[in-house]
């Protein structure tokens, strides 16, 4: 299983993780021709250039603004709110993917912005998001880890710095207000410099792209990448970035069940309430028919769920529900390593899930959609794909049973 581990011992920040994404192996010319995409190349140019800190090599990626007049400058801030954002991103040719984690982070710093501020998320102005570094920054970001592909992202304790940092408010602790309320449920380390380590920007981008928290690193490593910071500190201001390989049949994640019972719902909505829930990340969601007190019949609705989709899968739960109350249950789920592959049948191509275990295929399992799109194409019974596949893969692949 391929993973990208990212190590925040000097925290993380968007222009960082540019550096660290580019030294760890995401092409140059494709992420600057994928950011062009936003049609907002008239306001900034890239510079990547390779650099050190503290004796450590690395890349340094500036998003260098330019005015009206053509002049350069750093740090400007353009005043976009979440509406222009989405417009931006949802009207550029960016594919699917890098538009939806795109918009996921930018959704954490809106959230938290709208928290401290105490206005809607539509409200707030964007000190952070809503300048052209950062919305570079953040999608950026998104472009390289879909060019990395890998099948889990994971990360260390989060260093947030300490002190104080200027901001428009006048000085304000480190780590901010939006900053920390973007972390929350994340752990953090403080304090290794008097000085804003995490920034808004990185803190979003770990909170809408790290599956699992960890100080353990039990992988193999294969690439190391380095992003460089603007700062010359007591430490490296580094962000160092592994892409490294699980070595097992077996991937062990935590995941959470959430539980209600509802005994007062319209049972039509459940199928809308369902989709919602998957949309929203749910992982797994099912319903158990149960009898409550005084002979009430109900139904348990229980949802799987990563930390990562929580919150959005209990906004979904109170808003959409009559449920006023869950249950929260911590599960560890274990499951064979996994790869999608896709297999010529003389209906056409069809994508198979196959499952490893101890080293060689145990199982495999046809697409459902593409078996259903090929029987309609074709005017044929499903079966009959699924019994195409079934000799396909018996002809080419051994499984170990």
């Amino acid at each position: 299983m391929k993973i990208i581990y990212y190590d925040c011992f000097s925290g993380i920040s968007g222009d960082m993780n540019l550096g660290a994404m580019v030294d760890l192996g995401v092409n140059e010319e494709y992420l600057i021709k994928e950011l062009s995409k936003l049609q907002l190349d008239s306001e900034y140019e890239i510079k990547i250039r390779k650099d050190t800190k503290k004796g450590i090599y690395g890349t340094k990626v500036d998003v260098i603004l330019v005015n009206r007049d053509n002049s350069h400058h750093d740090g400007a801030h353009q005043h976009r709110h979440l509406t222009d954002i989405e417009n931006i991103i949802n009207g550029s040719s960016l594919n699917d993917r890098v538009k939806k984690s795109s918009l996921e982070m930018f959704m954490k710093v809106a959230q938290a912005e709208a928290k401290v501020h105490g206005k809607s998320i539509y409200e707030v102005h964007f000190h952070e998001v809503g300048a052209i570094d950062s919305i570079v920054d953040i999608v950026g970001a998104a472009i390289a880890l879909d060019y990395l592909n890998v099948d889990k992202i994971m990360a260390s304790s989060v260093q947030v710095g300490g002190g104080f940092v200027k901001c428009d408010h006048g000085l304000i602790p480190v780590p901010a207000p939006a900053t920390v309320e973007i972390l929350k449920g994340i752990p953090i380390k403080s304090g290794i410099v008097l000085f804003e380590t995490t920034t808004p920007t990185g803190a979003a981008i770990l909170a809408a792209s790290v599956e699992e928290f960890t100080d353990k690193t039990e992988f193999t490593v294969e690439k190391i990448g380095y992003g460089l910071g603007n700062r010359d500190l007591e430490i490296p201001n580094v962000l160092r970035v592994y892409l490294g390989e699980v070595e097992s049949s077996k991937e062990i994640e935590v995941q959470y069940i959430l539980e209600t019972n509802i005994d007062d719902m319209n049972p039509e909505f459940y199928s809308y309430i369902e989709e919602r829930l998957f949309e929203t990340g749910a992982l797994d969601v099912y319903k158990t028919p149960i009898i409550m007190k005084k002979g009430r019949p109900a139904i348990k609705l229980s949802i799987l769920v990563n930390l990562k989709k929580e919150k959005e899968v209990l906004d979904v739960v109170f808003r959409e529900t009559t449920s006023i109350g869950v249950r929260k249950f911590k599960v560890e789920k274990i499951m064979l390593s996994r790869e999608f592959i896709t297999v010529k049948t003389k209906y056409g191509d069809v994508t198979i899930k196959s499952s490893y275990y101890e080293g060689g295929l145990v199982k495999y399992k046809a697409e459902y959609e593409h078996c259903r799109r090929i029987a309609r194409d074709n005017n044929i019974p499903i079966a009959k794909v699924y019994r195409e596949v079934d000799k396909v893969m018996e002809k080419n692949v051994h499984l170990n049973q």
